[in-house]
C-alpha cells in the first residue's frame, strides 16, 4: 500500500474499520474531508452531520465532542499505518549500498517535502492539533517519533561503519536530525504556511547538517 495521498488513505482506513457502523464510517469520512478543506477549527459538528446525512445528535452520541471525532480519525490511522509509511519512505530514500549519507539526507528531505506539499491541508490539521492539543500530543507524538527514530538509527549506524560521520553517539545524531528536519518542514508548511520550499533552502540546511556531523576527511 502506498500513502502518497494521505486523505484517500485515511478515508480508506475508516471504511475498513469493523468496529464502526455504516453511519459512523460516514461521519468519519465526512469529517476527514471537511477538516482538510476548511481546517479543524472552522468545521462544526453541525456541518459534519449535514454533509454525512445524519443527525448532529448521533455525532454526540458516538463521539461526545468534535475533538473526539478528530481523535477517531488520527489515532487509528497513524497507529495502524505509520510502520508501513516509515518503511516505504526509507525504502525509497535509502535504495543502495553505495548511497552516501549526504545523498540519503537530500533524498529524505525532498521526499518529505513533496509528501507535505501534496498533503498540505490534512497535514496542517494533524500537525496543529499535535502541537496544541496536549492529550493528543502525549498519545501520538512518542509513537510517531519511535517509528521514525528506529529507522534513522539503523541508517546512521550504517553510515558510521563507512566512517562518513563523526563518532557522535547515534541517539544524539537522531535527536538532532529529527528536531532540525522536522522543525524545518513543519515551520514552513504549518506555521509559516508557504506553498513551496525553495531548493536553495534545502541545500543550505543539508550543508549546515553535514558541516556538523561529516568526518573531516570526507
Amino acid at each position: 500500500m502506498t500513502y502518497n495521498n494521505l486523505l484517500d488513505s485515511m478515508i480508506a482506513e475508516a471504511k475498513r474499520s469493523k468496529k464502526q457502523t455504516e453511519k459512523q464510517q460516514k461521519i468519519i469520512e465526512t469529517a476527514i474531508q471537511l477538516f482538510a478543506e476548511k481546517g479543524y477549527a472552522n468545521t462544526s459538528t453541525n456541518e459534519i452531520a449535514k454533509q454525512a446525512g445524519v443527525a448532529e445528535g448521533l455525532i454526540f452520541k458516538h463521539y461526545g465532542t468534535k475533538e473526539n471525532v478528530l481523535r477517531s480519525v488520527i489515532l487509528p490511522f497513524f497507529k495502524s499505518s505509520l510502520p508501513g509509511m516509515a518503511e516505504e519512505v526509507f525504502a525509497e530514500v535509502l535504495p543502495a549500498e553505495t548511497t552516501t549519507f549526504e545523498e540519503f539526507l537530500r533524498a529524505f528531505l525532498y521526499n518529505r517535502i513533496q509528501f507535505f506539499s501534496e498533503n498540505k491541508q490534512i497535514l496542517q490539521v494533524v500537525m496543529k492539533e499535535i502541537i496544541y492539543n496536549e492529550s493528543l500530543k502525549k498519545e501520538l507524538l512518542p509513537y510517531l517519533a519511535n517509528e521514525i527514530r528506529y529507522r534513522f538509527r539503523k541508517a546512521i549506524e550504517t553510515f558510521k561503519t563507512k566512517q562518513e560521520l563523526k563518532n557522535i553517539p547515534t541517539d544524539d545524531v537522531v535527536n538532532i536530525l529529527l528536531s532540525v528536519l522536522g522543525g524545518f518542514i513543519i515551520s514552513r508548511f504549518v506555521i509559516v504556511d508557504v506553498d513551496r520550499i525553495h531548493e536553495y533552502e534545502v541545500e543550505q540546511l543539508i550543508q549546515f547538517i553535514m558541516d556538523g556531523i561529516r568526518q573531516n576527511d570526507h
